[in-house]
């Protein structure tokens, strides 16, 4: 019999599940009434803030992100509150300067966040030094989070020795964040003993049903020697969202690997969630192609989000016929691009340029401009290089950038304070000023009318219902 390991879960209902099936739209208001009775579980964290949470909630549901996040501190009494992290890029899309890094990490932590998983979309660890060392000063717990991928530089050596990397630069903890479902079991248990021959710290494991490996995954993950597994409550589970929390706990049960959590309360928060399910595959919000496998994750290493963003695209231009000449491009486009992993933003660059290839008919005619700078090195550096004739062509003689991005960039808060004078209510307005500047204007001047009562702006939720 295995030495006893009770398994830690991680919830995702509050942000990753309802990002990953309905484009980020839950609202505070939907997750509060069920709070209490998710505080009983004993779950390792709850993941509730971070991520694409934070754009949504200001540009579609009219919220203050910050906000949700005190409401949830005061009702999760005994539970870790857990918070996706982009790096450098913060919850944007951008590079920002070291000094709004530092204070959005110690704002996050001082409202009530306690892990942070921290990643960046190239595994360029010197873009995840600066939210490490912030979110640790603060008092946070640091996991760095590494995204997953397939290709010839990602050898179990690659990930043994940044293991040991990300536990020298100080984290908490790891996470193999596989946004895609890439991760197929036997390679799992592969993987998890890698690592652990390369660090000590715990092991979390995130993936997504996309694929329909998941929960086998999980499986010979845990009996690796993996800590922490992420899942979602089931009425938000699967497809291109987390494996049903139930159903690990269920797996577990009476095995050393046993969670100990009470099957009934769990059933006490999917009865709470499946009416809003109901409801969001009534309104549109839930679409049943998300919900099913799509084998073209494993041919093609595209995440699901990636997949309805490239349909988008292609509908917009009349080009709908091109889509699997698309899906086969987008690995050549990766190839030429220093093989990145596809995960916000490096997905939506490699998927749009392999979207201009196709349809103009000749690949590189046109280079979009965040292709041009991720050739120029402005996200940082990729595991392999880029392909030289792509990258002349992109950026010409320009010498591209080798040190770490962020050193190029001067200190820019104090210039937001002064652009945000006449609107700021409380200290976070700067942070979501400095992110979003265009989406923060308009929160705040809609803010001011509810305050005032004058013309009130109504948040309109059938504005944009898939991804952002």
């Amino acid at each position: 019999m295995a030495e006893k390991k009770p398994i830690k879960i991680v919830e995702t209902s509050l942000r990753d599940a309802h990002q990953s099936l309905i484009a980020t739209r839950m609202p505070t208001e939907e997750m509060l009434p069920i709070v209490d009775v998710m505080d009983q579980v004993g779950y390792h964290a709850v993941e509730c803030w971070g991520g694409a949470t934070f754009d949504a909630a200001l540009r579609f549901l009219k919220e203050d992100p910050w906000d949700r996040l005190r409401k949830l501190r005061d009702g999760f009494k005994n539970t870790k509150l857990q918070m996706l992290f982009r790096g450098q890029n913060i919850l944007g899309y951008n590079h920002y300067s070291d000094d709004v890094v530092e204070y959005f990490a110690q704002k996050s932590v001082a409202n009530g966040i306690d892990i942070v998983r921290i990643f960046d979309c190239l595994n360029d660890l010197r873009n995840l030094e600066t939210s490490v060392k912030a979110t640790k000063k603060e008092g946070g717990h640091a996991q760095i989070a590494l995204s997953y991928t397939l290709g010839d530089a990602y050898t179990l050596d690659y990930w043994k020795d940044t293991a040991k990397r990300i536990e020298d630069m100080g984290a908490d903890s790891l996470c193999i964040k596989d946004m895609a479902g890439l991760l197929i079991p036997y390679e799992a248990t592969e993987l998890v003993q890698a690592l652990r021959e390369g660090t000590d710290i715990p092991i979390d494991i995130h993936t997504h049903c996309t694929s329909g490996v998941a929960q086998m995954t999980y499986l010979k993950a845990v009996e690796a020697g993996c800590d922490i597994i992420d899942t979602a409550i089931s009425p938000l589970s699967m497809g291109t969202s987390q494996p049903p929390t139930e159903v690990m706990v269920e797996t577990f049960k009476g095995t050393p690997y046993d969670t100990g959590l009470d099957m009934k309360v769990l059933k006490k928060i999917a009865d709470y969630f499946k009416p809003y399910r109901e409801e969001c595959l009534e309104n549109g919000l839930l679409s049943p192609k998300v919900m099913g496998v799509n084998i073209n994750t494993l041919l093609y290493q595209v995440p699901g989000g990636m997949l309805s963003n490239l349909v988008s695209q292609l509908d917009e231009m009349g080009a709908s016929e091109k889509f699997e000449e698309v899906l086969e491009e987008v690995p050549r486009v990766r190839k030429d691009f220093g093989e990145p992993p596809l995960v916000t933003p490096s997905s939506q660059i490699v998927g749009t340029q392999a979207v201009l290839n196709v349809v103009t008919g000749e690949r590189y005619k046109m280079i979009n401009q965040q292709a041009k700078d991720l050739l120029a090195g402005k996200y940082g550096q990729t595991v392999k290089p880029f392909n030289p004739e792509v990258q002349k062509k992109a950026i010409g003689d320009e010498d591209p950038i080798a040190c770490r991005p962020a050193d190029l960039l001067e200190p820019s808060l104090a210039k937001y304070e002064e652009e945000i004078k006449q609107w700021k209510q409380q200290d976070e307005d700067v942070l979501t000023y400095a992110l979003f500047p265009q989406v923060a204007k308009d929160y705040f001047e809609y803010r001011e009318a509810q305050q005032t009562k004058v013309d009130p702006k109504v948040a309109d939720k059938e504005n944009g219902a898939y991804p952002v």
